[in-house]
C-alpha cells in the first residue's frame, strides 16, 4: 500500500519528489539520521508548494524514516510504519520511483559505509527470531505493548474455559507442584482429578461456612487435610474460603482478573535471587564510584519493597516461613574504602535480606583484585555465575525460586542461572548502551577496544530473548515515542559489520514486556512542608554546602545569594549531560541573571577519577565554567553520599523555591526526578526517556530538550520569572508534582505488582511452551559461538 501511493505521487508530482531527494543528496553524507531528513524537508516546504506536500504521503515517508542510505543515485530507506514494525523501500533518483527491498539488503548497504573498500560477505551470519514466534500468542496493538501479563491473563482464561479437560488437568498439576523444602503445600496426593477436586472443593466450601472466618487455620488444618488441601489457601477461615471459591469460579467460567487474583494467592515465591555483577555494590561509600548510581539505589530499595510484601502474602497464605532475598554482585578485595571486599552483608532496613559477593576469577582461578568497568567484565561472567550458582544452592539449601538480572551483565548471568537450575528469570536492563552512543553497532569496531559493544550486544540479545519476562520502568525504554525509537526496539533490526546481521532480534509484542515503576524512598524523600519527618539537625551542614567559601570539593559561590536555586544532582557521564548543563549558563545572560545552578556531583577533581570518560567531561566543566567567568553563578560540590542528606537538601531547596534540572540526553527512568517532584521542587527534565512519561508537561513540571539550549534557558526563565510576579505558579507545579508521584510512583505497589508478575509467569511457563525450546536451543548456539568468542580474556 505505501510503495504504491508513494509511486503514485511521484509519477505525479515528478519534479517536487526529484528536488526533495535531490537536497537530501547535496547534504554529502551517505547515511542519515531522521532528523536530518526531517531538517532537510522542512526547510524544502519554505521554497516549495506547500499544498503538495503538506499531509502527502510523502510528508509521511518523510516522519517515519529512521535511516537513510544514500549510495550514487539510489537511497535506502528504514522505515518505521508502526511501534515495532519496519518496511524498507528503495528510491532511485533517475527513475523517481520507489521499491521493496529486503531488510539484508539495507543492512548490507550500511555495512559498506563502515567498511570501505572491504569486500561484504553474502553469507554475513544472520539472526531472526521471526520463525519462532509464528505460532506463539502476541499482542496486537501498539498501546498494549507493556501490559504483557494483562493480555496474559486474558489467554490463560481462554485457554482454561476452551480447553476446560486440558487446562482445568494443568491447572491441577500446577497445584499439586507446590511446596517448601519438604513441606507439600496446597493440594495432598489424594486429589488426582479434576472432579475430585471440585468435589473436595465443595465440600471444604461447606464446612467452612460453619466456621467464624477469624478462626485460624490451625483450627480447621486436620479436617481441611483430611479433604485433600495443605496449608497456603490463607491464613484464616474467611481467607481460606475467598481462595477456595476462586478456584471454584476459575474450573467454571474462568475470567482474566479471577485468574490473576488467584495465582496471586498462590504460594510460590519464598526466596529471591537478585543479580548485579558490576560496580560497586554496597549500601555506603559507594555512590560517586565508577558504575556506581541509580541501580544499587533501585535494588536496594526494591529489595526492602519486595521482603515487606513477601512476608505479608506469605502471612495472608498462613504459613510459617522466613522469606530470603540474596543479591548477588561481585567481591571487589581492592575496595577503596568500601565494604565490596566482604563477602557477605547484611541489607539495612531488611530482616532476611544480605548481599553475598563473588569474585571474578582469571582462567587460572587467580581473583582479580581491582574494579573492572562495566564495559570489560564480560569474560568473567560464565565462570561467576557458575561459582554464584554454589554460593546460593548452599546458602538457601535449596533452590530459588525466582532470579532478577540487573541490566546487561545481571540479565547474562541470569540467563545461565535459570538454564542451569529451570528457575522462573526476569529482566531489568535499566539502560541498555545500544541507543546511548550513535552508530555504536555500525562502528562498533571503533569502540571495541573502549566499550566491547560486541559482547554487550551479544549478551542483550541472548538475555532478552531468553528471559520469561521484562519490568521497565516506563513505556518508552521498550517502544519509544512516535518519533523516536525505544532501547529495546532498537534490537529489532541492525548490523554490526563482519560480525552479524540482525533481522528481527525481539518481539516488542511478545506478552513477556511489563511496565512496573518503581519509587521514590519514603523514608528519605517526601515533601518539604512535613516539618514533621524533616532532619532539622543538617541545616547547618546544608547551608555550607550550598554557601559557604572553601567548602570541600567544590568549587564557585554565588555572588547573589537571594537568587532562585535550581538543583542538579547527577554522577557524571556523557549522558547525563552536566557538561551540557553548564553550557546553558556560559551562553545564556538571562538565565545567569535570574537563577543560580547548585550541582551535586560524584567527582568533581580530575585527580580523583579513574573514568576516562567522566576524567575528560569533569575537565572541561572546570574549563567551561573558568572561561567563562560562571564562579558566581555555579556552585558545583562533589562526595556528597548520604541519601538522607541529599533528601533534606531538596526539601531545603524547595523552602527556597528553587527548582530541579535534569538535563540528561537519555534518562531510561529518572529517579532523581521522582525524588525532586516529592520533594515539591518543580522539575525541568529530558523529554527523552522516562522523565516524559513521569511528567505531564506544564502541570507537574516540564519537558526539555537538552540538545536545544535556547529553549530550555528561555523555559527556566520564564518559569522563575512567572513565580516573581505570580508565588502561586510555584505552588501550583509543586504540589501537582507531588501529587503526581503519590498516586503512580511507590515501591509498595511495584512490589506487589513484581510478585504477581512472577506467580503468573511460573504458571505460564508451567503451563504452555513458554520456554519455547526450539529459540532456547537457537540463543544457546548465539551463546557458545559467538558471545564465548566475543568474551574471551585473551581479546581483552
Amino acid at each position: 500500500m505505501l510503495l504504491n501511493e508513494l509511486n503514485k505521487f511521484a509519477e505525479r508530482h515528478q519534479e517536487t519528489v526529484y528536488l526533495f531527494f535531490r537536497e537530501l543528496k547535496n547534504k554529502n553524507r551517505e547515511l542519515l539520521l531522521q532528523s536530518d531528513v526531517i531538517n532537510t524537508y522542512e526547510n524544502f516546504l519554505k521554497k516549495e508548494n506547500k499544498g503538495i506536500l503538506k499531509e502527502s504521503i510523502l510528508e509521511e515517508l518523510v516522519y517515519n524514516t529512521i535511516e537513510t542510505v544514500i549510495r550514487s543515485n539510489l537511497y535506502l530507506m528504514n522505515i518505521r510504519i508502526d511501534i515495532g514494525k519496519f518496511t524498507y523501500l528503495q528510491f532511485d533518483l533517475d527513475s523517481v520511483s520507489f521499491k521493496n527491498i529486503e531488510a539484508s539488503e539495507f543492512l548490507f548497504f550500511k555495512e559498506e559505509l563502515a567498511e570501505v573498500g572491504k569486500s561484504i560477505d553474502d553469507w554475513s551470519l544472520e539472526i531472526d527470531i521471526t520463525p519462532f514466534n509464528r505460532e506463539f500468542p502476541r499482542l496486537l496493538e501498539p498501546k498494549n505493548i507493556g501490559k504483557g501479563v494483562e493480555f496474559l491473563n486474558r489467554h490463560l482464561a481462554s485457554k482454561l474455559f476452551f480447553d476446560m479437560g486440558q487446562g482445568s488437568k494443568l491447572l491441577l498439576n500446577f497445584l499439586k507442584v507446590h511446596k517448601y523444602k519438604d513441606t507439600k503445600l496446597m493440594l495432598t496426593d489424594s486429589i488426582n482429578s479434576i472432579e475430585e477436586l471440585r468435589r473436595q472443593l465443595r465440600r471444604a466450601i461447606n464446612y467452612l461456612y460453619k466456621k467464624n472466618d477469624n478462626d485460624s487455620h490451625s483450627a480447621v488444618k486436620r479436617h481441611l487435610k483430611s479433604l485433600g488441601f495443605e496449608e497456603g489457601w490463607g491464613k484464616n477461615v474467611g481467607k481460606i474460603k475467598e481462595t477456595m471459591e476462586f478456584l471454584v469460579d476459575i474450573l467454571e467460567a474462568p475470567e482474566p482478573g479471577m485468574v490473576q487474583e488467584f495465582l496471586s494467592r498462590i504460594p510460590m515465591i519464598f526466596n529471591i535471587v537478585i543479580i548485579s555483577p558490576h560496580g560497586y555494590f554496597a549500601q555506603s561509600n559507594v555512590f560517586g564510584k565508577p558504575d556506581t548510581g541509580g541501580q544499587v539505589v533501585y535494588i536496594l530499595n526494591q529489595v526492602k519493597a519486595l521482603e515487606d510484601e513477601l512476608i505479608n502474602s506469605i502471612e495472608e497464605q498462613g504459613l510459617d516461613i522466613k522469606p530470603k532475598i540474596i543479591v548477588v554482585t561481585r567481591l571487589i578485595p581492592e575496595a577503596e574504602g568500601t565494604t565490596c571486599n566482604e563477602p557477605e552483608e547484611r541489607i539495612f532496613g531488611t530482616k532476611y535480606a544480605k548481599i553475598k559477593r563473588i569474585p571474578f576469577r582469571y582462567e587460572n582461578g587467580e581473583i582479580v583484585k581491582e574494579w573492572i568497568s562495566r564495559f570489560h567484565i564480560w569474560p568473567f561472567i560464565e565462570r561467576f555465575a557458575i561459582d554464584a550458582e554454589k554460593e546460593i544452592l548452599a546458602e538457601l539449601g535449596n533452590k530459588p525460586d525466582f532470579f532478577i538480572g540487573n541490566y546487561s551483565d545481571g540479565s547474562l548471568v541470569g540467563y545461565i542461572l535459570s538454564k542451569r537450575l529451570g528457575i522462573t528469570n526476569c529482566m531489568i536492563a535499566h539502560a541498555l548502551e545500544k541507543t546511548k552512543y550513535l552508530f555504536s553497532d555500525l562502528y562498533w569496531k571503533d569502540n571495541e577496544e573502549r566499550y566491547k559493544f560486541s559482547a554487550q550486544f551479544t549478551a542483550d540479545l541472548i538475555a532478552m530473548n531468553t528471559t520469561d519476562f521484562i519490568i521497565t520502568s516506563t513505556y518508552q525504554e521498550i517502544a519509544g515515542s512516535d518519533r523516536s525509537i525505544g532501547q529495546y526496539e532498537s534490537y529489532q533490526t541492525f548490523t554490526m559489520p563482519s560480525l552479524y546481521r540482525v533481522i528481527n532480534g525481539i518481539e516488542l509484542y511478545d506478552p513477556k514486556f511489563n511496565i512496573v515503576s518503581p519509587g521514590p524512598d519514603e523514608n528519605i524523600y517526601f515533601p518539604y512542608y512535613e516539618k514533621e519527618h524533616r532532619l532539622t539537625s543538617l541545616q547547618e551542614e546544608i547551608n555550607k554546602i550550598i554557601f559557604q567559601e572553601n567548602y570541600p570539593k567544590s568549587k564557585g559561590n554565588y555572588k547573589n545569594k537571594d537568587k532562585p536555586i535550581i538543583f542538579a544532582l547527577s554522577r557524571i557521564d556523557y549522558i547525563k549531560n552536566i557538561r551540557g548543563l553548564v553550557s546553558w549558563f556560559a551562553e545564556s545572560k538571562e538565565l545567569r541573571e535570574n537563577v543560580n545552578l547548585l550541582i551535586i556531583s560524584t567527582n568533581i577533581l580530575p585527580e580523583e577519577s579513574k573514568d576516562e570518560e567522566e576524567l575528560n567531561i569533569i575537565r572541561d566543566i572546570h574549563e567551561i565554567i573558568d572561561n567563562n567567568n560562571l564562579e558566581e553563578y555555579i556552585r558545583w560540590v562533589g562526595g556528597i553520599t548520604d541519601r538522607r542528606l541529599i533528601g533534606e537538601i531538596y526539601r531545603c531547596i524547595a523552602d527556597m523555591k528553587g527548582g530541579f534540572v535534569q538535563p540528561a540526553l537519555f534518562e531510561a527512568f529518572g529517579l532523581t526526578v521522582v525524588e525532586a517532584m516529592i520533594s515539591g521542587l518543580p522539575t525541568f527534565a529530558t523529554k527523552y526517556g522516562g522523565p516524559s512519561e513521569i511528567i505531564e508537561n506544564n502541570i507537574s513540571g516540564f519537558h526539555i530538550d537538552p540538545n536545544n539550549i535556547e529553549e530550555c534557558s528561555k523555559l527556566i526563565v520564564n518559569f522563575f520569572k512567572g513565580v516573581q510576579n505570580d508565588t502561586n505558579r510555584w505552588y501550583k507545579i509543586s504540589e501537582n508534582a507531588i501529587n503526581r508521584v503519590k498516586t503512580k510512583y511507590s515501591w509498595k505497589m511495584y512490589a506487589k505488582k513484581l510478585l504477581s508478575l512472577s506467580k503468573i509467569y511460573g504458571f505460564w511457563k508451567y503451563t504452555t511452551n513458554l520456554e519455547r525450546q526450539e529459540s532456547s536451543k537457537y540463543f544457546d548456539m548465539f551463546y557458545a559461538l559467538m558471545f564465548r568468542r566475543r568474551a574471551e580474556i585473551s581479546s581483552y
